[in-house]
């Protein structure tokens, strides 16, 4: 191959690289909670040729009805990588922490897988649960949250040294996506200093979402039954499931003159020096 036409093959090798879109990181607790929250905005990034990786949390084992912690576990993680496949996940990673315990976890532990997955994945986007939204109940939510915000400040190459010296320096995302995944974000919650409220038209993937959530029998079944117990009412899981996803996305939609929609607490890079900077910057 000659010089020129070497050089020609590296330059259209590295304008189809700049092209291409970035990866995706999801970090959830459980899958029904990333696919609820923000499935339908992952199938329009996977239609657009994003690599998605999904690192769910934890083990998933105390999601069913009539079975024991082993079979339970088995099973969410088959339905939920079957599920999050089709909506055009390319990995599932299963962390494999104990449902309902991640409180007993150190924080820095979790946090450092998450900075090792990102180190790998090298995402330009990162997805978490949105820990700020009030009222949240589930607790594996708010940790996951929690430490997953917290993980882009180990982007270094200081931290973490062992990975460095493995060939895995410092990577952070360029853009971060708080999901709250079982309701709608209401006034004056989010988008809070240098993060927007964000919605996104998800009406063309709604009925992949709506598959993807009725793919995750045994977890739905437990959260059914438990409702169904809580209000006295008898209703089929899978009516109760899609019935709560259509309404929360149709109620998204109504606030932004969409169809079907999904929001988020949206971080990005913002041009220019900071505030605290700029005061102390001299005058010409």
């Amino acid at each position: 191959m000659s010089v020129r036409a070497a050089s020609l093959f590296l330059g259209c090798a590295l304008f189809a690289a700049a092209q291409t879109p970035g990866p995706v990181l999801v970090i959830t607790a459980s899958a029904r909670d990333c696919i609820m929250g923000a499935g339908g905005t992952l199938a329009n990034m996977a239609q657009e040729g994003r690599a998605i990786y999904v690192a769910v949390m934890t083990n998933e084992e105390k999601s069913s009805v009539g079975k024991v912690p082993a079979d339970t576990r088995i099973a969410n993680n088959s339905e939920s990588e079957a599920a999050l496949k089709l909506l055009g996940v390319k990995e599932v990673i299963n962390l494999g922490h104990k449902a309902g315990e991640l409180g007993y976890i150190s924080s820095s532990e979790l946090r450092n897988q998450v900075m090792t997955l990102t180190r790998l994945y090298k995402p330009e986007i990162m997805f978490f649960p949105d820990w700020y939204t009030h009222y949240l109940g589930d607790l594996d939510i708010w940790y996951t949250g929690h430490m997953a915000e917290e993980s882009p400040y180990g982007g270094g190459s200081l931290f973490l040294q062992e990975m460095t010296y493995l060939g895995h320096p410092g990577a952070a995302a360029r853009q971060y996506y708080f999901f709250s995944p079982y309701r709608p974000y209401r006034d004056k919650e989010g988008g809070e200093g240098n993060a927007t409220m964000k919605q996104v038209d998800v009406s063309a993937a709604m009925d992949k979402k709506m598959t993807a959530l009725g793919m995750l029998k045994t977890s739905n079944a437990a959260w059914a039954g438990e409702l169904r117990a809580r209000s006295g009412r008898t209703f089929q899981d899978e009516n109760f499931v899609s019935a709560f996803a259509k309404e929360m996305a149709e109620t998204i939609g109504a606030k932004h003159g969409m169809r079907f929609a999904e929001e988020f607490n949206h971080l990005r890079p913002v041009p220019g020096l900071p505030a605290h900077v700029l005061e102390h910057a001299r005058k010409k």
